[in-house]
C-alpha cells in the first residue's frame, strides 16, 4: 500500500509537484487516447475482414465499451487500496496486452481472439478516463473542474493523431510481414506503452499523497469509510449519475447513426468525416473552457446547461435537412460540446463532500454505468432508426434529457453544497 501520509513540503514545492502530476496525467491521456482511437478506428473493418461478413462488424464497438465498463470498476477498486499511479499503470499495461493479442489475431485471422484483444484495449482505456479524477484529487473543490477539463482536453491529441497514423502504421506493418490492418494495433503498443512508462516514472509521489488537504484524513487510502450504498443515498449523487448517463446515452444515440444517415442520403465519406470531426472537436477541444465555466458558475448550473445544449442539438439534428451538411455539422458539434459541459461539471460534482477513498469507489461505479449506457444506446439507435427514422431518433434524444434536467434543478441546493 502506498504512503498516504500528508506530504510534509513547503506550499511552493507542493504546488510544483501537483503541477507536474497534472501535466503527466494530461500527457498520459494524450498518449493513451492516440493508441486507443487508432485501434478502434479500424476495428469494424477488421471484424468484417476476419468474419467475411458485416454481421459481426459492430461487435468490436460493444466489446470496447464493455471492456471500459469492467475496467472502470476493477481499476477504481484497485486504486482505492494501491493508489492512483499503480491503477493507471495497470490499466495501460492491460491495453498494451490487448493490442498485442489483437495484432496476433489479425495475423492469425482469428475473430474470437481479436474480440478478446479489443475488449482488453477497452479495459485499458478506462485508465485514460479515470485520469480526470486523479487530477481532481490534487486541487481544492474550487479548482477541480479546471483540472478535469485540462486532462479531458488531452484526448484532443488522440482524436486528431490516432486516425491519421493508421495508414502509416499499415505500411510499417506490411514492411515487417504483417497484414496492413495489424498496424493499427502496433500503435497502442507504442503510445499506450509510453503512457504506462510515463505514469510509472513521473507520478511520484502518488496523486493520493498530494491530494488537497481539505479532503484528507488518516484513512484516505483505506478501503473503509462509508459504504457505497450510503454514498448513493446522498442527495446530490443520484442526480449527478443520472445526468452523466443521460448526456452520454443521448450523444452516442445520435452520433452512432449520423454517418449512416448521411451516407443513405448521398453524402460522401469526406462529408461524413467533416461532420464527425466537428463532433469530436466539440467533445474535447473546449474542455478547459468547460472547466473554467464550472469553477466560475458552479457544477449544477453547467451540468444543466450541458444537458440543455445536448437536447437542443438533438432537436437540431432531427430537423436538419438530410441533403445538407452545415446544419447537421452544427448539431453534431453542439452535441459534442453539450456532452463535454456535462461530463466535466458532472465529474467535478462526484468529488464534492466525499473523502478520497469514497469518491474513488463512486467514480468507478459511475464510469461503469456511463459506458454500459453507451453500449445500450449504440445498439438501440439502430433499432430506432430502422423502425421510426433518424428524425425520431433526434426527438427521442431530446426527450431523454427532460427528467435529468428536472432532477438537477430540483436538487440544485444539494448539488451546490
Amino acid at each position: 500500500m502506498p504512503d498516504a501520509s500528508i506530504v510534509d513540503l513547503s506550499p511552493s514545492r507542493l504546488a510544483t509537484l501537483r503541477q507536474r502530476s497534472l501535466i503527466s496525467l494530461m500527457a498520459g491521456v494524450a498518449l493513451g487516447s492516440t493508441g486507443h482511437i487508432a485501434a478502434v478506428t479500424v476495428a469494424t473493418i477488421v471484424a468484417k475482414d476476419l468474419a467475411g461478413t458485416t454481421v459481426w462488424s459492430g461487435a468490436p464497438s460493444a466489446a470496447v465499451v464493455l471492456g471500459a465498463a469492467i475496467g472502470a470498476t476493477v481499476l477504481s477498486r484497485f486504486m482505492a487500496t494501491s493508489g492512483r499511479r499503480n491503477g493507471l499503470v495497470l490499466g495501460y499495461v492491460v491495453a498494451v496486452l490487448g493490442a498485442l493479442v489483437a495484432t496476433l489475431a489479425v495475423g492469425s485471422r482469428s475473430l474470437p481472439l481479436f474480440m478478446v484483444g479489443i475488449l482488453l484495449v477497452g479495459f485499458g482505456n478506462s485508465a485514460n478516463l479515470l485520469s480526470r479524477y486523479a487530477a481532481a484529487d490534487l486541487y481544492p473543490a474550487a479548482r477541480r473542474a479546471s483540472a478535469i477539463g485540462l486532462v479531458v482536453w488531452g484526448a484532443t491529441f488522440g482524436a486528431v493523431l490516432g486516425p491519421n497514423l493508421v495508414g502509416w502504421a499499415g505500411e510499417i506493418s506490411e514492411g515487417i510481414g504483417l497484414p496492413a490492418l495489424a498496424g493499427a494495433y502496433l500503435l497502442p503498443i507504442v503510445f499506450v506503452g509510453g503512457a504506462a512508462l510515463l505514469s510509472f516514472v513521473t507520478l511520484r509521489p502518488d496523486p493520493y499523497a498530494l491530494a488537497d488537504s481539505s479532503d484528507r484524513d488518516d484513512n484516505t487510502m483505506m478501503p473503509g469509510g462509508s459504504s457505497l450504498e450510503s454514498i448513493l443515498r446522498r442527495p446530490h449523487v443520484p442526480a449527478v449519475i443520472i445526468a452523466l448517463i443521460a448526456g452520454q446515452a443521448v450523444m452516442v444515440l445520435i452520433m452512432t447513426m449520423t454517418p449512416l444517415h448521411m451516407a443513405d442520403h448521398g453524402h460522401d465519406l469526406a462529408a461524413v468525416g467533416f461532420v464527425i470531426s466537428g463532433h469530436i472537436l466539440g467533445m474535447y477541444a473546449l474542455s478547459p473552457i468547460s472547466g473554467r465555466l464550472t469553477d466560475r458558475f458552479g457544477s449544477a448550473a453547467i451540468v444543466t446547461a450541458g444537458l440543455c445544449v445536448v437536447a437542443f442539438s438533438a432537436l437540431l439534428s432531427a430537423i436538419a435537412p438530410p441533403d445538407g451538411g452545415p446544419l447537421l455539422f452544427i448539431a453534431l458539434f453542439l452535441l459534442g460540446y453539450g456532452w463535454n459541459l456535462g461530463f466535466v461539471a458532472g465529474s467535478a460534482l462526484l468529488t464534492h463532500g466525499l473523502e478520497v477513498a469514497e469518491r474513488t469507489r463512486l467514480q468507478g461505479l459511475t464510469d461503469a454505468l456511463i459506458w454500459s449506457s453507451s453500449a445500450a444506446a449504440s445498439i438501440g439507435s439502430g433499432f430506432v432508426v430502422a423502425v421510426a427514422g433518424f428524425t425520431a431518433l433526434g426527438l427521442l434524444g431530446a426527450a431523454m434529457v427532460v427528467f435529468p434536467v428536472w432532477l438537477v434543478i430540483v436538487r440544485r441546493r444539494a448539488l451546490a453544497a
